[in-house]
């Protein structure tokens, strides 16, 4: 009976052993898995010293003997930094702040290059911003942001490589110069947009002047040739009207009457040859010499063409 106890006993204990290294196996296993997300990285260090790193997806390491620090995001960071007090070259105070477009691109560098890798980020933005802008006057800090970014970038780039850190890109974001100065910009901004309406103004006058003084000439020759046509009208109409008073053979006391009345019309036409016969009562030395006059009429406004 006893024999038996101890037996049991025996393997109960064998039980109870196997169990607790089964457990002690899984756990010891679960501590080895390592499961590290898309977009990050995760450094390892066993005793101490870096081990190596662990890329995306399923990994294992020793338990025990292998920590893991916390994960790295590889993502580009956008870093936006405070506002940073600066002085110009003509001694012109004003604030600044930037963004900094950063990458984690080594992660063991980036973990054992320098202490909190984003802070030393912030201040070396800090001091070379101060250091460029004490190189320009304010009015090429205000115009020249495309070469300051450029500038940055490049100098806080090849700092940031033994940080294990690339940066991508750097922005200008809000340039703040005093207030005084901010009026004095206001008023030139003002007063060039003056001067721009002012000029508007007076081309626009001077193009409604030139359109007003062609609409006259042109008025003034239409209105000459209206007159030319006019005057040649009338002397064909009297020079018709003569040849048919010819045709209807008037007698004597009309001819004469009508002699007059040519005459006086002729008084107040362009002619430029006028002949007046002594004897008004002949009648063919009169309608001879008024139609010399009308032909002459007729002569002098084609030469003028």
């Amino acid at each position: 009976m006893s024999s038996l106890l101890g037996i049991s006993g025996m393997t109960f204990a064998g039980i109870v052993a196997a169990c607790i290294i089964i457990l002690v196996l899984i756990i010891g296993v679960w501590m080895s898995i390592r499961i590290v997300p898309q977009s990050s990285a995760m450094v390892v260090q066993r005793l101490g010293k870096y081990r190596r790193t662990l890329d995306t997806g399923f990994n294992m390491i020793v338990p025990i003997l292998d920590k893991t620090l916390p994960l790295i995001s590889l993502k580009e960071k956008v870093l936006d930094f405070d506002k940073v007090e600066v002085i110009t070259k003509d001694n012109v105070s004003m604030q600044i702040d930037t963004i900094v477009f950063a990458q984690v691109v080594d992660t063991k560098l980036y973990t054992y290059g320098v202490e909190n890798p984003m802070r030393a980020i912030d201040s070396l933005t800090a001091t070379t911003l101060r250091n460029i802008i004490g190189e320009l006057d304010l009015d090429e800090t205000l115009t020249s942001r495309d070469i300051v970014n450029v500038k940055m970038r490049d100098i806080i780039d090849k700092a940031t490589d033994p940080w294990g850190v690339k940066v991508r890109r750097v922005e200008l974001k809000t340039i703040s110069p005093p207030r005084t100065i901010q009026e004095s910009m206001e008023k030139q901004m003002r007063a060039e947009r003056e001067r721009r309406e002012a000029i508007l103004i007076a081309e626009g006058q001077k193009k409604s002047a030139i359109l007003v003084a062609e609409g006259e000439k042109e008025s003034m020759l239409l209105r000459a040739d209206a007159d030319k046509l006019a005057t040649i009208a009338r002397a064909e109409g009297q020079a018709q009207a003569i040849e048919r008073i010819l045709k209807a053979k008037p007698d004597q006391a009309y001819l004469t009457l009508q002699g007059f009345e040519a005459a006086k019309a002729m008084a107040d036409g362009q002619a430029t040859k006028i002949i007046i016969p002594s004897n008004l009562a002949n009648v063919a030395s009169l309608f001879t010499t008024i139609g010399e006059t009308l032909n002459t009429a007729k002569e002098t406004p084609k030469k003028k063409k």
